[in-house]
């Protein structure tokens, strides 16, 4: 079992930056994709950012392309994402998610999740 915990939602402004991150456990699947996703509210989840397990592939939505970045704290066992410049469109609870399959893209088939955090971007 591998579990996942996200921290570091918020409620900011727009313009605005925040770091999510989450902390892997369990049975540490070295060679796992993992991957951001998230929902806004009444809207179905959707993919945000991916990475492979080696870190270097990462995929991003077009929605966030040029604003966030995924990253992966091997020495604390953790995945991060960074987003920048937010925007009120980006509120959502953000999820984690690792693929056992090893790719990290938004198709792949992701076996754990995390609880979500809420992001709120005021405009």
């Amino acid at each position: 079992q591998v579990q996942l915990v996200e921290s570091g939602g918020g409620l900011v402004q727009a313009g605005a930056t925040l770091r999510l991150s989450c902390a892997v456990s369990g049975r540490t699947p070295s060679r796992y994709g993992m991957g951001w996703f998230r929902q806004p509210p009444e809207k179905e989840r959707e993919f945000v950012a991916g990475m492979n397990w080696s870190g270097t592939n990462k995929y991003y939505a077009d929605s966030v392309k040029g604003r966030f970045t995924i990253s992966r704290d091997v020495a604390n066992n953790r995945m991060l994402l960074q987003m920048n410049t937010l925007k009120p469109e980006d509120t959502a609870v953000y999820y984690c998610a690792a693929d056992a399959t090893g790719s990290g893209r938004s198709n792949s088939k992701y076996d754990y999740w995390g609880q979500g955090t809420q992001v709120t971007v005021s405009s």
